[in-house]
């Protein structure tokens, strides 16, 4: 009896033993077909037919190329290029492109085949003007800056440019302080949530009362709105409804057009302070 236990001892060990080497057999060769199938995909994405070699761009005549084909030099791991069509940089091309040009608003990305990339920009669209903060005393319209030192910014309020021939929606040009002390280019002005509403008022002034904006200033939470005529409309900003009611409701008493007021003080509420000239 004991003689036939140790013989089946014996036997599961060489049934284990051939277990342990099917197992190695089977790890090995599927390492070496990882590594085959690792070398094939490396060898396929160094292929010209699948890596970028034609690069075109839309709506902007800045040299977004090179970006894009600085981007994609190199290699990742030192193997696998950059500029294959399946593992481009894309989420970096764009973010160098933002960076690079603030004028640009967006940038859209795609593959054209397995060897083109086209680049399509939107340019932001420029709503007026700034120019700082506005210089003490009272403007004049023959006061007001040249082009030269002043800024483009966009409905968001974000400055993206310095004032180039490119014509802002809007005539008038914007006063307001900076909180950064740094480059205006790429800031955002602190009162862009309210300026909507701030432009609109002072579009209302020309349409309805025939009255032009040269300026409009804010500080302190109040808007002054410089008219060409030299007058000034100042009020609460943020309170623009309730301004331009009372300015409707007393149009019969004043001309902002003609020169003959020096100011209209609309900050408060169901009043109007108005000085003449002279």
């Amino acid at each position: 009896m004991s003689a036939r236990i140790l013989s089946r001892g014996r036997g599961s060990d060489r049934l284990r033993a051939r277990r342990r080497r099917s197992r190695r057999r089977a790890l090995g060769a599927l390492v070496v077909l990882a590594l085959l199938s690792l070398f094939a995909l490396v060898y396929g994405l160094r292929q010209e037919a699948v890596r970028v070699s034609r690069i075109q761009v839309f709506g902007a005549d800045a040299p977004l190329a090179a970006i894009a084909e600085a981007d994609m030099r190199g290699d990742y791991l030192g193997v696998i290029p950059r500029d294959s069509t399946f593992l481009l940089p894309l989420a970096r091309i764009r973010a160098d492109i933002l960076a690079a040009y603030p004028a640009i608003a967006a940038v859209s990305l795609s593959r054209s085949g397995f060897t083109g990339l086209s680049i399509r920009a939107d340019r932001r669209v420029p709503v007026a003007r700034w120019c700082g903060a506005a210089p003490s005393g009272a403007l004049a319209t023959s006061s007001l800056p040249d082009a030269a030192g002043c800024y483009l910014f966009d409905a968001a309020g974000f400055v993206f440019a310095t004032t180039s021939a490119e014509l802002p929606v809007n005539p008038f040009v914007l006063y307001e302080p900076l909180s950064s002390s740094t480059s205006p280019v790429g800031a955002t002005l602190s009162a862009a949530s309210r300026l909507p509403a701030a432009f609109d008022f002072a579009r209302q002034l020309g349409s309805t009362f025939g009255a032009s904006v040269s300026a409009v200033v804010i500080a302190n939470g109040e808007a002054n709105d410089e008219l060409a005529s030299g007058t000034r409309v100042t009020y609460v900003l943020g309170d623009e409804q309730n301004a331009f009611t009372a300015l409707v409701s007393a149009r019969g008493q004043l001309n902002l057009a003609d020169g003959s007021l020096e100011y209209v003080d609309l900050r408060f509420d169901g009043k109007i302070y108005l000085k003449k000239k002279g």
